[in-house]
């Protein structure tokens, strides 16, 4: 590669929308050419792959000037911040999970950057902190990812991230003296800490090379035994696949410690199982299950009973049943056979099953005993998601419930007598009654009718003229759901619409709908979106100046294919730290895994031909007026690497006809988005928010 200079000298653009001259950072080129099938692909920003250097770190200090410079003029900007903390200050509680006869919850007094954990030995004792992540830095960039107790009571693993990094460290706590203990696990990933006797199973890595950290392939991920007292390099190697050094293996433990489970998992849609018999010496792991095609998931060890969540043969899930001395899967029953609506969640509470149905991409919930009968379904408030918390042998448990205009609320269920009551809610800011929500079927390209969901103040009219906010996935078998978020109540307030769209890719009609936005379909993902837009504009909702894409990593793809397959239809456009480099996005940290949804440019020539005809970064055209975008991305996105943001905003800049601001926004000590302080999160918001509203030409009122 040729040496970089970079050259500060700017190309002049008008940006219409703010009537004034950007002088975006002119980046250097190379002449890095790929050759795929005989196709020659140049790569022109390749040196800005590589994240940790003096080039790139100078690159990035000018582009995040000109953003800042731009967003910082925009004159509501800061009300717009001042607006979205008041709406955030406020106290919110999880619901409660109960571990060896205490109560548990997670609390965030308002505007903390990170949730602390608190403790209390009965539901109307004294909470106290139990643990406060808060603490843990002095800018709230650590972040607690996991939790896990020791089955005899004593102890306490949690794991946590710093700048939002996958890369994970383990601590341990005594709960007795509240003290840390001198166990210190790190280079772990994708895993939390499984507990056998005075010790735990977890997943980790070898120590990668210094400055590679963010950026190089992941391999040869590893499952250890770590006894407690001992350093880590003492820790037992349990497993590993020299011959796939790329998948991923983690464990888990049945609660009476009777069986180890390990999962592998990168091939496929699906994973393998293996099991262990820890209650015999030196027995060996068994797989127990071997198609990747499918999912298989242990819920509880009961007695002799293993109890499996699967899509195996059943595309919309279902229960499988098994024991312990044969738990292959051709000796597995189905205990709770595939319905018409997805089973999207199971849960064992009170030796009943808690199982979470989707219809039309809304929760609905049921309980069943063991042997697999209905027992009552739970009547919801509305439509909206649900998530519960117990343990198989509690009398009671809770479940939060949320929706576009509900916030999160926590209810107690009382299992044997089926009722539940209000536990705690949230005190908001906001007047839900003030606006409406409503689901939507439209036809796509194709004529698949696709949902999406429109939440907006009551009384707007559909004059062809309101602010849209478009936001979507369609991806790795993900479901879109209802929820609450206060980031959008600004919009909503100063008239806008927020529309989240369902899209092929997820999984809200079952892994036939996700099997249909993958590979050589992933088309259908765009056009669903595409089809979301022109409906909206067709039946008068909006117009295509009025419409701002928003989507976030597959999401971020999602909108960086559309607006460079139909750049007039939108006016702005958010990609945030998206997939945007189709042909070399598996060569980066764990973006191989991505390759059962996507494929990969080397898999064949018509699979290399398909990911190049929609890949963001190799289909922005010289000369075109595309949407004002605002590209996001972070300096410790490990699972997205910033790379993909980089070249297409540098690409983006090379190629708009000068008409729209083309901006990217890089946040340092932050990843791909999980454990965020709430610092960041506001920020990010009023900058993305301001961004949006001023291209759409909104004057809010705050």
């Amino acid at each position: 590669m040729k040496k970089i200079t970079l050259l500060l000298i700017g190309i002049m653009v008008i940006s219409c929308a703010q009537q004034r001259m950007l002088t975006y950072p002119q980046t250097a080129t190379v002449d890095t050419v790929d050759t795929y099938f005989g196709t020659k692909v140049p790569d022109p920003y390749r040196w800005l792959e590589n994240d940790t250097s003096s080039a790139t770190t100078a690159w990035v200090k000018a582009q995040n000037k000109v953003t800042n410079s731009y967003l910082n003029q925009i004159p509501f900007r800061e009300k717009l911040l001042k607006r979205l903390t008041e709406l955030t200050d406020y106290e919110k509680i999880g619901a409660p999970f109960k571990k060896h006869g205490k109560y548990y919850f997670y609390k965030n007094n308002g505007l903390q950057n990170q949730n602390v954990l608190y403790v209390q030995d009965s539901l109307k004792g004294a909470p106290r902190v139990f643990l406060d992540p808060n603490k843990l830095s002095d800018d709230g960039t650590v972040a607690l990812t996991s939790l896990s107790f020791s089955n005899n009571g004593k102890y306490a693993a949690y794991t946590v991230s710093r700048s939002g990094s996958d890369w994970q460290e383990i601590y341990v706590l005594d709960i007795a003296t509240d003290k840390l203990l001198n166990d210190h696990i790190v280079w772990a990933k994708f895993t939390d800490a499984a507990w056998r006797g005075d010790g735990f199973y977890y997943s980790a890595y070898d120590a990668p090379s210094k400055g590679t950290e963010f950026s190089n392939v992941n391999e040869h991920h590893k499952i250890y035994y770590h006894k407690l007292g001992e350093p880590q390099e003492k820790d037992e190697l349990v497993y590993q696949n020299v011959t796939y050094p790329k998948r991923f293996y983690t464990a888990d433990v049945s609660e009476d410690e009777r069986v180890l489970f390990i999962n592998e998992s990168g091939e496929g849609r699906g994973n393998a199982l293996f099991m262990k018999d820890l209650t015999k010496s030196n027995a060996p792991i068994v797989q127990i299950a071997t198609d990747f095609n499918f999912q298989y998931s242990p819920l509880e060890v009961i007695g002799n009973n293993i109890y499996f969540f699967t899509n195996y043969d059943a595309p919309k899930n279902e229960i499988m049943v098994a024991t312990i001395d044969k738990p292959e899967l051709k000796d597995w029953k189905v205990l709770i056979p595939e319905a018409e609506q997805v089973l999207s969640g199971a849960q064992i509470i009170g030796n009943k099953f808690f199982l979470t149905y989707d219809k039309d991409a809304s929760n609905h919930a049921y309980v069943y005993d063991l042997n697999g009968k209905e027992l009552q379904e739970i009547k919801l408030p509305t439509l909206g998601s649900v998530s519960f918390s117990g343990n198989k042998d509690d009398k009671e448990c809770f479940f939060n419930f949320t929706s576009f205009t509900i916030p999160g609320a926590t209810f107690q269920y009382d299992v044997d007598r089926n009722s539940y009551e209000l536990f705690r809610s949230p005190i908001v800011n906001f007047n839900s009654n003030d606006f409406v929500t409503e689901q939507i079927f439209f036809p796509s390209k194709d004529g698949v009718k696709i949902p999406m969901f429109l939440t907006y103040k009551k009384g707007l009219k559909r004059n062809g003229n309101n602010p849209v906010y478009l936001y979507g996935y369609g991806g790795f078998n993900i479901s879109l759901y209802p929820g609450f978020s206060t980031s959008r109540i600004p919009f909503l307030e100063n008239g806008g619409i927020y529309v989240q769209v369902n899209l092929r890719g997820g999984s809200e009609y079952g892994e036939e709908w996700h099997i249909a936005g993958t590979k050589m379909q992933k088309q259908n993902v765009f056009d669903d979106f595409i089809s979301a837009a022109q409906y909206l504009i067709d039946n008068q909702y909006t117009n295509s100046k009025k419409m701002a894409i928003v989507g976030g990593s597959n999401g971020g793809l999602l909108v960086g294919a559309c607006m460079t397959q139909r750049p007039e239809l939108f006016r702005v456009a958010v990609p945030q730290v998206g997939v945007m480099d189709m042909l070399r996005y598996h060569k980066f940290t764990i973006g191989w895994n991505w390759a059962s949804d996507y494929g990969t440019s080397e898999d064949s020539k018509e699979m290399f031909e398909y990911l190049k005809g929609y890949s963001p970064l190799h289909n922005l055209k010289k000369g075109t007026k595309y949407p004002a975008t605002l590209v996001t991305t972070a300096d410790h996105d490990d699972r997205v690497v910033p790379a993909h943001s980089f070249k297409f905003a540098a690409t983006l800049q090379a190629c708009n006809d000068g008409t729209n601001p083309t901006l990217i926004r890089i946040d340092s000590k932050a990843g791909h988005g999980g454990g965020k302080p709430m610092t960041k999160i506001l920020e990010e918001q009023a900058d993305i928010y301001s961004f949006i509203m001023y291209n759409l030409g909104m004057k809010p009122i705050f």
